[in-house]
C-alpha cells in the first residue's frame, strides 16, 4: 500500500503522455516503432557448458523466465505485479530505496525529466553523494516489466568501457526503477540528425571514433561475454556519448543470449526498430550475431551519409537509406556521393572508400556473407587516419592522402590490421566496381 501511494505521487508529477523527444536518449532511447510492440519470446536460452560465472548468469535468466510466466498469468487475471515477483532474482548491483530516488529526482520533477523510451520514462537525478545519475522508471504496463528483468540481469553481469554502466535498481514500488550513469552528451542521434542550423555536424574523425567504439561494445557482447549476447537494438538513439564523444551501448531490454551448443540461431518474435533489423530476422524470426552486424552496417551508413535510416521527407526511392545506397555500392566512382554533404568534403577519400566497403559488407542480404564483429574491429584504424579539417571549407576539398599504391596498399594495410583474407577479398570486390548482391 505504501509503495502504491508513493508511485501515485510520482505519476502526478510526470509529464503528459508523449513527453519530450529530445533528451530521452541520455539513457533510454526513443519510443520504438510498431515492431517493438510485438510480444516477445519468453523461452529461456539454451543450456551451456558449466562454469562459475556462467552458472550464476544462467540461473538468473531462468529466474527471469519464471518471472515472465508468473507475470503473464497475473496479467490475465488483472492482478498488479507485486514486489514479491522479483524475489528470486539475483541482480548484482546496488539496491536503492524508493525514497532515495524520489529525493534524487525531486519526486520526478518535470525539471528533471529527460525523455521517454519504449518501456520507461527517464529522469536526471543527483544522489546524496553528489553523483549525477539517470533514473529509469518503467511504464505502468505490466507486460513491459519483462524488459526490466532482461536489462537488469544482462547489465549486472556485463562490464565494458563501451557499455553503459548500471549503478543499481529499486524494487520498492509497483513500478521498478533502474539507475544508470548519466550520459551528458545524449545519444548519437542527437548529434547526427535534425540539428539546428547554427550547430556544426560531427566531423569525420569523430564519426569514425564513435563507429569503432560502438563496434567494440558489440565485440564484447558477441565474443567475450559469457554466455555471448545478441544486442538486437543497435541504433543511434541507443549509442550514448560521454566525454570526448566516447560511445556506450545502452538499453538492453531486447537483448538475447546467443545460440550455443551447435545451434545456428535463436528463434524469437520480431522486436526492434524498422530499418535497423536484418532482413532474415524480419522474415523468419531467426536471430543470430549477424543480425547485429546488419544493424551496425545501417548505423555506419548513417554516419557516412548523415541520412536517417528512413526519411519520409525525401522523394520516393530515396526514403530508405539502404535501398538508396545499394546501387552506389556497386561503383567505387560513386562512393563519394554517399558522403554527408555537411562535411563539405573534409574527410580522407581513401578512408571513405574503405568505410563504405565495410558498410556494404555488413549490409549483405546473405547473413553468412557478413563479416564477424572481430573483422569490423580490425578496421579500427579508420578512426586513426588523422587529418586537419578546414571548418571554413565551402567546396569539395576532399583530403588526398599522400603515399600508398592504391587498392593493393589498402588491402595490405587491412590485412596487417588483422582482417581476414576472405573479407579483404570482399573489400577488393567492392572497390573493384562490382555489383552489390
Amino acid at each position: 500500500m505504501i509503495a502504491n501511494r508513493r508511485a501515485s505521487k510520482w505519476e502526478d508529477s510526470q509529464p503528459e503522455a508523449g513527453g519530450t523527444r529530445s533528451s530521452a536518449s541520455r539513457i533510454a532511447g526513443r519510443r520504438p516503432t510498431d515492431m517493438d510492440e510485438l510480444p516477445s519470446n519468453t523461452s529461456a536460452p539454451p543450456p551451456t557448458d558449466s562454469g562459475g560465472s556462467r552458472e550464476a548468469s544462467m540461473s538468473n535468466i531462468a529466474a527471469a523466465s519464471a518471472f515472465t510466466v508468473a507475470d503473464r498469468r497475473k496479467m490475465r487475471n488483472n492482478v498488479e505485479i507485486s514486489q514479491e515477483s522479483y524475489a528470486p532474482l539475483n541482480i548484482s548491483s546496488r539496491t536503492f530505496a524508493f525514497d532515495e530516488l524520489a529525493a534524487a529526482t525531486r519526486n520526478l520533477s518535470p525539471e528533471c525529466f529527460l525523455g521517454e523510451g519504449g518501456f520507461a520514462c527517464v529522469y536526471k537525478g543527483c544522489l546524496q553523494d553528489g553523483q549525477v545519475v539517470a533514473v529509469k522508471l518503467m511504464h505502468k504496463n505490466g507486460s513491459r516489466h519483462r524488459q526490466f528483468i532482461v536489462e537488469a540481469l544482462m547489465l549486472s553481469h556485463l562490464d565494458h568501457p563501451n557499455l553503459v554502466n548500471l549503478i543499481g535498481y529499486c524494487l520498492d514500488s509497483d513500478r521498478p526503477l533502474l539507475v544508470y550513469e548519466y550520459m551528458p552528451l545524449g545519444s548519437l542521434e542527437d548529434h547526427l540528425h535534425d540539428l539546428p542550423l547554427d550547430r556544426e555536424p560531427l566531423d569525420w574523425n569523430t564519426r569514425m571514433k564513435i563507429a569503432v567504439g560502438a563496434a567494440k561494445g558489440l565485440e564484447y557482447l558477441h565474443d567475450e561475454a559469457n554466455p555471448p549476447v545478441i544486442y538486437r537494438d543497435f541504433k543511434p538513439s541507443n549509442i550514448l556519448l560521454v566525454g570526448e564523444y566516447h560511445p556506450k551501448l545502452s538499453d538492453f531490454g531486447l537483448a538475447k543470449h546467443a545460440p550455443t551448443g551447435g545451434k545456428s540461431h535463436v528463434t524469437t518474435n520480431i522486436r526492434g526498430t524498422a530499418g535497423f533489423c536484418a532482413p532474415e530476422y524480419v522474415m523468419s524470426g531467426h536471430l543470430t550475431k549477424k543480425s547485429d552486424i546488419y544493424s551496425f552496417g545501417v548505423v555506419f551508413l548513417e554516419l557516412i551519409t548523415g541520412r536517417k535510416v528512413v526519411d519520409s521527407t525525401r522523394p520516393p526511392g530515396k526514403q530508405s537509406l539502404v535501398e538508396w545506397a545499394k546501387p552506389l555500392f556497386g561503383d567505387r566512382r560513386k562512393f563519394i556521393k554517399l558522403a554527408d554533404p555537411r562535411l563539405r568534403g573534409q574527410f580522407p577519400e581513401r578512408v571513405l572508400y574503405q568505410a563504405t566497403a565495410v558498410a556494404s559488407m555488413c549490409l549483405q542480404g546473405d547473413a553468412a556473407a557478413r563479416p564477424p564483429i572481430g573483422d569490423v574491429i580490425a578496421l579500427s584504424h579508420l578512426a586513426d587516419k588523422a587529418y586537419n579539417p578546414n571548418p571554413n571549407a565551402k567546396y569539395d576539398t576532399r583530403v588526398k592522402e599522400i603515399g600508398g599504391s592504391g587498392l593493393k596498399w589498402d588491402l595490405e594495410g587491412l590485412r596487417g590490421r588483422g582482417l581476414s583474407w576472405r573479407h579483404c577479398e570482399r573489400i577488393a570486390w567492392q572497390l573493384g566496381e562490382r555489383g552489390f548482391s
